[in-house]
């Protein structure tokens, strides 16, 4: 399998998990303060929204690179 194949596969994915999931969300960890011997940090927790036009273009474009590959063998 080419390295064209593999990245249209996984563009292919990420499309379908950003349509059936929509958003995602991560912890950030931030130092705050230190002072002396104690240390302040604050959890952010952050979602990202996928929107439906990403999911459907990286379908798109995944698919016309494994069809491009396919016809270049």
């Amino acid at each position: 399998m080419n390295a064209i194949k593999l990245v249209a596969m996984l563009l292919i994915i990420a499309g379908l998990l950003g349509l059936a999931y929509g958003r995602f969300s991560y912890t950030r960890e931030t130092q705050e303060a230190k002072l002396g011997p104690l240390e302040l940090t604050v959890k952010e927790t952050e979602t990202v929204n996928v929107p439906v036009w990403a999911g459907v273009a990286a379908i798109v474009v995944g698919g016309g690179a494994l069809l491009f590959a396919s016809k270049k063998n």
